[in-house]
């Protein structure tokens, strides 16, 4: 018997949060599904009661609806479709069916893109950061403060955040502990013929 010490027998099992990367799949998939679900009702409750959520158009500075019926009903249905995909995500990792697993990777794979973009334009235009916040309501919350900081610092912070997130989401598990795991399973039965 082979004598292994137990940090590498301890990284070869885990990937999130020092989990299986199959229990970590399994709380990804359901963090995501509780956040789907908090959005799912904010959505809901704003399209019962509109007047709740509604700005006129001296708050937001100019003459267009923050949200109207039919971007309601789209973010709904977003908001459905990633209920669903988080719900296969994680069916999936508790059933060892990986087809369940791809759309969500799918969808991470679109998300780091997104995010990348978001970086490279926050780098190649740091003054859109200004402008974007100056086009916000005034009683947006902290609208002011955030105005105040200096451009230099809020870039450096919002790439930083966005590193951060981006770091999170390359972190894999190493090839060879895949490798393992499948070469692990023991071979069909031999075929006998009848």
């Amino acid at each position: 018997m082979k004598m292994v010490a137990p940090w590498t027998r301890f990284y070869s099992n885990s990937c999130c949060l020092c989990c299986h990367v199959r229990t970590g799949t399994i709380l990804l998939g359901v963090w995501y599904l509780i956040i789907n679900a908090v959005v799912l009702l904010i959505l809901l409750s704003a399209l019962a009661d509109p007047d709740q959520y509604h700005f006129s158009s001296s708050e937001l500075g100019g003459d267009f609806e923050f949200m109207d019926d039919a971007n309601m009903c789209i973010a709904i249905a977003i908001s459905l479709l990633m209920i669903l995909i988080c719900a296969m995500a994680t069916y999936g990792a508790y059933k060892q069916r990986a087809a369940w697993i791809i759309p969500f990777f799918c969808y991470q794979i679109f998300d780091f893109a997104l995010n990348t973009l978001v970086a490279v334009t926050v780098l190649v235009y740091p003054n859109s950061i200004q402008e974007y916040i100056r086009q916000l309501p005034p009683n947006f919350p902290y609208r002011d403060d955030i105005m105040s900081v200096n451009p230099t610092c809020l870039v450096l912070i919002i790439l930083l955040f966005i590193s951060i997130i981006l770091t999170f989401k390359v972190l894999l598990p190493p090839y060879d502990d895949a490798a393992v795991n499948s070469a692990a399973k023991e071979p069909p039965p031999p075929y006998v013929s009848a």
